[in-house]
């Protein structure tokens, strides 16, 4: 049985190809980008949030 580890990445609006290029290096896959909370109680200033998900060793 496969057995997976998983981990949530704040995304930045500025660096988000190469924030999720460095965990796809270390072997990381992207199973989904939702919503994250808002700053300053803002909608329009919503942060994103990765989920990644790896094969455990």
């Amino acid at each position: 049985m496969t057995k997976w580890e998983y981990a949530t990445v704040p995304l930045l609006s500025h660096a988000t190809k190469q924030i999720l290029d460095n965990w796809g290096e270390d072997g990381w896959e992207l199973v989904s980008v939702i919503p994250g909370p808002s700053v300053d109680g803002d909608p329009r200033n919503q942060q994103l949030v990765a989920y990644m998900k790896r094969e455990k060793q």
